[in-house]
């Protein structure tokens, strides 16, 4: 195996490499990323069993076709130290794989590819097409409410599945730690053949990292247990979480008459600057609401207490207390420049809309005292 590669395009890739692999993998064949050199192209894989990640880097200058293992982390690392945009150099070299640029050389380990744990599963069905930034904002809109508890394994991912208004077809996307829930969806050209599924955590953060560098269509397919997301480029094949999600429609708050809207940008950063008394965040905010007036007010027993008064749009008394980062978390999706947020009672959920995103709704579960 003899070629040259771009140093930014191996960076680029090297870099999505390791969201997937584990830290601490107790196979060392999982440390590494499989390179495999052939029709003028090379192919590096990572995967930690439940995740595979595949990116083709095309028009690399071959001089012997050939395949290798090497550990991603030390690649990576020297990698991205080397010269920006400079060509590096591969061969096998007394069963090592060396790399050249420049003054640099180096010889690393290498595993013989046989062992490197990959198998392409078929999936001829359940084929649809999105717009990348269409699929990145689905996730985003969610992904904060993902849960952390694996003792819920089935709250530890996003639920997406197709629904239906009147004669219109959409993907939407629902998650919840049981504290907040996010709901949104996108409208579809056409019905897809597409199975409801829950997204690993995982999988939905690194899909993301690759949405953002990308604009164009994502073609996704699924299994029951897999989907595959195929980019121009890069394709990702992941595992699906085994379960079933609760009905997340029961929770929407359907009585929450009374309306508290609020300019957004003054809302996020005086919550943010109250909540600063508490060092981890998790103290509530005490809304203590009058007509037009919203005193919003933190207490610490280890570091004091904070206040601050807004002038808002409500017509009702009311006191209730939320968690300050799950406010923020939400805050921070809304793309308008006001924020509504709709209660009932002190011990009620919260539904929290932007007003012009009507595809989007927010639930989050007040704090007591």
């Amino acid at each position: 195996m003899k070629f040259s590669a771009n140093q930014l395009e191996l960076q680029k890739s090297l870099n999505y490499c390791q969201g997937v692999i584990e830290k601490r993998s107790t196979l060392p064949i999982l440390s590494n990323i499989l390179l495999d050199v052939s029709n003028s192209s090379l192919t590096i894989t990572a995967t930690d069993l439940d995740l595979i990640f595949i990116h083709k880097i095309e028009n690399v200058q071959i001089e012997e076709e050939g395949k290798t293992t090497t550990t991603s982390s030390i690649m990576y690392d020297i990698i991205r130290k080397l010269s920006s945009g400079k060509k590096i150099n591969f061969s096998m070299n007394n069963s090592k794989l060396q790399l050249e640029c420049e003054k640099s050389k180096f010889n690393l380990n290498v595993i013989d590819p046989s062992e490197f744990p990959i198998a392409e599963a078929d999936f001829n069905e359940n084929k649809f097409t999105i717009k990348s930034k269409t699929l990145l904002k689905l996730l985003n809109k969610c992904k904060f409410s993902v849960s952390n508890d694996e003792t819920r394994h089935y709250l530890s991912g996003i639920f997406i599945h197709q629904t239906q208004v009147d004669n219109k077809f959409y993907l939407t996307a629902a998650a919840t730690d049981s504290h907040r829930m996010s709901i949104s969806k996108v409208q579809l050209e056409n019905q897809i053949n597409f199975d409801p599924i829950i997204l690993p955590k995982k999988t939905i953060f690194q899909l993301c990292s690759l949405l953002e560098d990308y604009d164009s269509d994502v073609i996704v397919s699924n299994l029951k247990s897999k989907i595959k997301f195929e980019l121009d480029d890069s394709i990702l094949i992941s595992k699906l979480i085994d379960g079933k999600f609760p009905n997340y429609i029961q929770v929407v708050p359907k009585n929450n008459q009374k309306k508290l809207e609020i300019d957004l940008k003054l809302f996020l950063n005086s919550v943010d600057r109250v909540a600063s008394v508490s060092l981890d965040k998790k103290d509530g905010v005490k809304f203590s609401l009058l007509k037009d007036k919203l005193n919003l007010s933190v207490i610490n027993a280890n570091s004091g207490d904070g206040t601050e008064t807004l002038n808002v749009s409500f017509d009702h008394e009311l006191d209730i207390s939320f968690n300050s980062r799950y406010l923020i978390d939400v805050a921070s999706q809304i793309d308008g420049e006001k924020i509504e947020i709709f209660l009932n009672d002190m011990g009620s959920p919260a539904l929290i809309k932007d007003p012009g995103d009507f595809d989007s709704i927010y639930v989050v579960m007040p704090m007591k005292g």
